[in-house]
């Protein structure tokens, strides 16, 4: 397909030339030497090449250039002048001309400028697309890989990532993120009673557990996505010690700085609540739930609140195993929100949301007067038995449930044949 010309200058002998070496060029040629008449041509056509006079009558050509910038910004165009000067074909170049040529010029001459020009045109468009792409690309977001990990790869990134990088992290961070740990969970626990606190006799007791448990996610949530040390999480660490990534020792200490920092967060929500006041909800009937759920936990037997450590932790390590398979935020969630659920639903023991729980409970029954219910001796409460009878058998049992059940069964599964081979 031919280009298109279009020329526009007031003198009748211009024209003609130009239409006859253009032509013969391969262009096809429209002429005028009405300028008003050109700009029109120019909004309604399209012109790979526009000759302009630099003057004319009533007119100047700088204006009319500046003009085709507007009405046909594609197309390549050169300025004609009988009377050139420097800084007249700076400020046309500057209004959008590609080029220039003075009169009188020869067939050759004008070609030569014609085709120069376009290749400037063409660098140009070059280079405003180059630094529009450079622009977007330093402004678009990375696409996120959606595929979930496969439970090898958990494996994998659990012992020789996570646990790696739990273990060297300074102290001082570490025992920072273990008291947001236990503030978060607390954050989940004062959730979980708020929402329950009178619900059974309206739901009945197996959705008002359910409830609980959905509220109580709340808190690995937060751990999790947000950022936290919590001690039963970090049970899954048993794995890097396995794989040999990691000493028992510096695991230990770890647990140990985690775990008392999870207890100073633990404590601190559980003074925030009783200072807040909110305990006082439904004349007091929020209050009477806390202290009510720490009885319950304090008067478990020994081998009862061992199991239910298990059988809890098992669940717990499970969702953060899961969340690490998720890519995406949204994945997390959900995979953190049904075994949390279900563990609290099931009613399963948690030492950290125990060190919000009981304590809550024995502030509210020792300080404030809360009375405890009546099936419990009132003596029953108090930071020995919270000590042995509740502390000690679900810690030992979340350490198994999460370190044996869970860590050390996919280690099993997906790393020790590894390493056997490995060393062989």
């Amino acid at each position: 397909m031919a280009e298109k010309m279009l020329v526009i200058d007031d003198e009748a002998l211009v024209l003609e030339s130009c239409r006859k070496i253009f032509e013969a060029e391969g262009f096809e040629v429209i002429t005028t030497t009405d300028p008003q008449e050109g700009l029109n041509l120019a909004a309604d056509s399209s012109f790979d090449v526009i000759l302009c006079d630099w003057k004319m009558p009533a007119f100047d050509g700088m204006n009319v250039v500046e003009e085709i910038g507007r009405r046909s910004p594609d197309s390549t165009v050169v300025m004609i002048s009988g009377y050139p000067t420097i800084g007249r074909a700076t400020e046309a170049m500057k209004r959008g001309a590609m080029d220039y040529i003075a009169k009188p010029f020869t067939p050759e001459e004008i070609v030569a400028v014609v085709k120069r020009a376009e290749r400037r045109k063409v660098a140009e468009e070059r280079k405003i697309l180059g630094r529009f792409e450079r622009m977007t690309t330093a402004w678009q977001f990375p696409v996120p890989r959606l595929e979930d990990r496969p439970p090898q790869t958990i494996a994998e990134t659990i012992a020789q990532t996570v646990g790696v990088a739990k273990a060297t992290s300074p102290w001082l961070t570490v025992f920072v993120l273990g008291i947001l740990a236990g503030a978060y969970i607390g954050f989940g626990g004062l959730l979980s009673t708020t929402v329950t606190f009178d619900l059974a006799p309206k739901v009945g007791i197996g959705f008002t557990k359910f409830m609980a448990g959905s509220a109580f996610s709340l808190g690995l949530m937060l751990v999790v996505i947000a950022g936290a040390e919590l001690f039963t999480g970090n049970n899954l660490m048993v794995s890097s010690v396995l794989t040999k990534d990691i000493t028992l020792d510096t695991m230990t200490k770890r647990w140990i700085v985690v775990y008392l920092a999870n207890l100073i967060g633990s404590i601190v929500m559980a003074l925030i609540f009783y200072f807040s006041g909110l305990w006082k909800t439904g004349n007091g009937t929020l209050g009477l739930a806390a202290v009510g759920i720490a009885f319950n936990k304090v008067n478990l037997g020994f081998v009862e609140a061992l199991a239910r450590g298990i059988g809890c932790n098992w669940l717990v390590c499970l969702a953060v195993w899961m969340a690490l398979a998720a890519r995406q935020t949204i994945g997390k969630i959900f995979a953190i929100y049904f075994p949390i659920m279900a563990f609290v639903a099931i009613g399963f023991e948690h030492c950290i949301a125990n060190m919000y729980f009981i304590p809550t409970g024995i502030l509210l029954h020792q300080w404030a007067g809360v009375a405890a219910p009546a099936a419990f001796d009132p003596n029953s409460l108090s930071w020995m038995s919270y000590l042995w009878k509740n502390l000690v058998p679900v810690t030992a049992g979340n350490i198994i449930g999460g370190g044996v059940f869970v860590g050390m069964s996919y280690w099993g599964a997906y790393l020790r044949s590894s390493q056997t081979m490995n060393k062989r």
